[in-house]
C-alpha cells in the first residue's frame, strides 16, 4: 500500500522541497497552508498541484485515515487539521523528525549546520555533486538557482539518489540532535536563536555523531569544538587558520565574484565564484571540503563550483533599473547581516536598506548585537529603514519593536529610522533612490520580501528618470 503524507503548513521554506522530495519517492502527499487559505503565494501552490500533491483549506478536512501528519514548527496544536489527525489517532511526525528519518537511512549522508551559511554550503556541495554525476538528493531551505526551470520554479529540492543525501539542518528547535551523517558541517557558531552555551552543546553533539566533521577554524567557536574531536576525525578548512587541511590564499574580492587558490596538502587549484562576498568563498571552501571528505576529487569540485549560480534570496540582485539596482537578501541575524553590509559596502554608490525584523522574540535576545552590526556595518551616507516585525499572533511580548531598534542603532553612533508600513518605506526608497544607489531588501520568514523587492524593480521602470544629484 503506498505511503500516504499530510504537510499542514506545506508552503514554507523547509517543508515544500520535503514534501517534493517525499512525492518524487512514490508517496502520495496532500497538505495545507494559512498562506494558501489567505490568497496569497499562488504560484508556489501551483507549482505543488503541478507534481499531484493536492491542498486543502487548512480546516481539517484534507486529514483522512491512513496519513501520516507531518507538521512544520509555526504549526500549533490547536490547528483543525492537528486537532483532526489527533481523533483519527495519526501518527504525527515534525519536519525535522522526517528528514531525519530520510538522511539517517541514506548510506551516504551530509548535514550541514551553523548559525550562518547552511543554505548556501548545502546548494553548492548539491550543485559540486550533481556537476560531478553524483546524483545526490538535496534538501534546501531556499532555491537554489542551477536547478531553476519552467517545470521547477521553487528548486529548493534536488531528487535523486536516496542513497546520498544532502542537507541543511537546523539548530533553533534543537533537532539538530536527531541526525547521523556521514559528514557534519559546521560553518560558524554565533549568537541566534538559543543562547551561546546551549548552543555549543547542540553543535558539539550534532559533531558527535558523525563520523567526519568539516569545521571552519577561522571561527573561534567552532574552532574550540574541534578541540574535543578526534584528530581522524576532524577536517578543517580556513583562510587564516595554519591546522586547516583545505586553505585558500590570494582571495580577490570582485563585484560579481571572488577568486581564490585552494590548497590541500600538495594540491592547488584556481577557484572563481560567481557569488560576492569573502563569507561566499568561506561558504565555497565549507562545500570543497565536504564533498572530498565524500571522495570526490579536489580538481573536480574546484571546477564545478565555478559554475555555482547562487539562491535566490542571498544577495540576490532583482534587477537593475536607471542606474539603481535592488537586492534580496534572506539577512536577519548580527554575523549574517554583517557579512551582507561588508559585500554590499565594498561597492561604490549610497546603500539604501530595508529591514524587516523576523519577530519581537528576537528583537529581545539580540537587539543590542543587531543594532552594534548596523551601527558599525553602514557608511555615513547610507541609509537604514526599519519596518515593523514580522508578527504572526499569539503571546508574544512585543515591548521592543522597531521603533526600540532604531532608538538603539542612534545609540550605537548609526542612524537609523522607523516606519512602521512597509509601503511608505517603498514611497522613501523609491523618491530616495539615484543613479548609483543600491536599495536591498532584508529579512526571513516573509516570502512577501521578495514580492516587494520585484515591485520596486518595476516602480523604478515606471518613475521619471532623476539627475545624479539629491
Amino acid at each position: 500500500m503506498t505511503q500516504s503524507s499530510f504537510f499542514c503548513g506545506i508552503g514554507g521554506s523547509g517543508m515544500l522541497p520535503l514534501a517534493c522530495i517525499v512525492r518524487a519517492r512514490g508517496e502520495r502527499v496532500a497538505g495545507s497552508d494559512r498562506a494558501l487559505d489567505a490568497g496569497r503565494l499562488a504560484p508556489k501552490f501551483d507549482f505543488l498541484r503541478s507534481l499531484g500533491i493536492d491542498l486543502h483549506r487548512q480546516d481539517g478536512s484534507g486529514v483522512a485515515a491512513g496519513m501520516t501528519l507531518v507538521t512544520s514548527a509555526a504549526v500549533e496544536a490547536t490547528i483543525p487539521d492537528v486537532v483532526r489527525a489527533r481523533e483519527l489517532g495519526l501518527p504525527h511526525l515534525t519536519r525535522p523528525q522526517l528528514l531525519a528519518q530520510l538522511l539517517n537511512a541514506a548510506s551516504r549522508s551530509v548535514a550541514v549546520g551553523g548559525t550562518s551559511g547552511k543554505s548556501t554550503v548545502t546548494g553548492m556541495i548539491g550543485w559540486i555533486l550533481h556537476a560531478c554525476h553524483r546524483q545526490p538528493t538535496v534538501m534546501n531551505g531556499a532555491v537554489m538557482k542551477n536547478f531553476l526551470s519552467a517545470e521547477a520554479p521553487f528548486a529548493s529540492a534536488l531528487v535523486g539518489d536516496p542513497e546520498l543525501f544532502v542537507s541543511e539542518v537546523d539548530e533553533s528547535d534543537g533537532s539538530i540532535a536527531l541526525y547521523r551523517p556521514e559528514v557534519a558541517v559546521l560553518t560558524n557558531v554565533s549568537l541566534d536563536h538559543k543562547e551561546m552555551a546551549e548552543l555549543r552543546a547542540l553543535f558539539g553533539g550534532f559533531l558527535g555523531a558523525s563520523r567526519k566533521a568539516v569545521l571552519n577554524l577561522d571561527d573561534p567557536e567552532t574552532r574550540l569544538l574541534g578541540e574535543d574531536l578526534p584528530a581522524a576525525k576532524l577536517v578543517g578548512y580556513g583562510f587564516d587558520s595554519p591546522g586547516a587541511a583545505i586553505s585558500a590564499r590570494n582571495l580577490q574580492l570582485e563585484p560579481g565574484g571572488a577568486r581564490f587558490t585552494v590548497y590541500a596538502g600538495e594540491e592547488r587549484h584556481h577557484v572563481q565564484l560567481q557569488v560576492p562576498g569573502r563569507h561566499n568563498a568561506s561558504n565555497a571552501l565549507a562545500a570543497l571540503a565536504a564533498v572530498r571528505a565524500l571522495g570526490v576529487p579536489l580538481a573536480e569540485a574546484a571546477a564545478a563550483i565555478g559554475r555555482f549560480a547562487g539562491l535566490k534570496r542571498r544577495l540576490e540582485t532583482v534587477g537593475t533599473v536607471g542606474g539603481v539596482t535592488v537586492i534580496d537578501d534572506f539577512a536577519h541575524n548580527p554575523d549574517k547581516i554583517a557579512a551582507t553590509l561588508a559585500t554590499l559596502t565594498a561597492q561604490p554608490g549610497r546603500l539604501l536598506l530595508m529591514f524587516q525584523p523576523h519577530g519581537y522574540g528576537p528583537l529581545a535576545k539580540m537587539g543590542e548585537e543587531l543594532a552594534a552590526t548596523f551601527a558599525g556595518g553602514l557608511r555615513p551616507d547610507d541609509r537604514l529603514y526599519l519596518s515593523d516585525p514580522v508578527y504572526q499572533g499569539g503571546t508574544v511580548d512585543r515591548s521592543r519593536g522597531s521603533d526600540w531598534l532604531a532608538e538603539a542603532v542612534r545609540g550605537a553612533g548609526g542612524k537609523a529610522e522607523h516606519i512602521p508600513a512597509r509601503p511608505d518605506i517603498g514611497e522613501r526608497l523609491l523618491a530616495d533612490a539615484r543613479p548609483g544607489d543600491t536599495i536591498a531588501i532584508l529579512g526571513a520568514r516573509d516570502d512577501t520580501l521578495s514580492e516587494f523587492a520585484g515591485e520596486l524593480v518595476g516602480a523604478l521602470g515606471s518613475a521619471p528618470a532623476k539627475a545624479g544629484a539629491q
